[in-house]
């Protein structure tokens, strides 16, 4: 497939009780094996690949090293890619277009595209994130690309009490409107793991809505039910790589 086939293929996974399941990965060696493993699609997690090159997530990870990293998954593997690309590395609609025509280069057909000021605390206003996708939108239209933009909101991400997550869901909804309205093409709620929130936002959202797997998060055949069209998992993988890692370095080292 080329990539206009690929980033239309990836979209068409996005099915609304049928979820399609993405376990992150954050190098060409990892895209192989969970290729071989099955998987439809690949996407990379941004702490993921930023830990597996000595930095800290939040955009500390250069930008080209990023860029890099989805060229090297492109060229190993052939199947569609999406990239945690966080903020576009800019707080400008024409710069975060700029920036997300690097990752359409490196060959990749989608990112995650995340709301919160990322280094500055808070979420961008509804208006000035609809204002970024619109800019994305426009770039990847330009060049002729059905470009996924799985538009992220850190609302629930942000707020560790969950007891509080009910009282965000209106403002989630009014969000995920807003920057389906700019040319978004997923709706990401990170840190969300009520059912019952869930179906809520499944319900309401015009785009198919991501949920990422976590501690307390409801299993994939329950999160179909409530109308979720994609899981993550996000830096669950390679948290789970690197303790396996350690237990066997560890186990080695304990016999010298």
């Amino acid at each position: 497939m080329n990539q206009t086939e690929k980033a239309k293929a990836f979209g068409a996974l996005h099915r609304q009780g049928d979820p399609v399941v993405l376990y992150n990965i954050w190098d060409a060696g990892t895209a192989k094996a969970v290729a071989d493993a099955g998987a439809k699609a690949l996407a990379t997690g941004s702490w993921s690949v930023a830990a597996a090159h000595g930095y800290a997530d939040g955009e500390k990870l250069p930008m080209s090293v990023l860029v890099e990293t989805a060229k090297s998954i492109t060229a190993a593997v052939d199947l569609p890619l999406s990239v945690d690309f966080e903020g576009a590395y800019s707080a400008e609609p024409d710069g975060a277009a700029a920036n997300v025509a690097k990752v359409v280069e490196a060959g990749a057909v989608g990112i995650n595209f995340e709301d919160q000021v990322v280094g500055g605390g808070g979420l961008y206003p509804a208006e000035r994130q609809a204002a970024r996708i619109r800019a994305i939108r426009a770039m990847a239209e330009g060049k002729g690309v059905p470009f996924f933009i799985n538009a992220r909101t850190d609302l629930f991400l942000a707020e560790s009490d969950l007891s509080r997550h009910a009282g965000l869901v209106d403002e989630a909804i009014e969000r995920g409107k807003a920057y389906a309205a700019a040319g978004g093409s997923g709706f990401f709620v990170p840190g969300l793991i009520d059912p019952a929130l869930i179906e809520k936002i499944c319900a309401a959202s015009p785009l198919p809505v991501n949920i990422m797997m976590r501690t307390g998060a409801p299993d994939v055949k329950t999160l179909a039910k409530l109308g979720v069209g994609r899981v993550s998992y996000g830096p669950g993988p390679y948290r789970s790589m690197m303790e396996k890692l350690k237990q066997e370095a560890a186990a080695i080292y304990s016999l010298l």
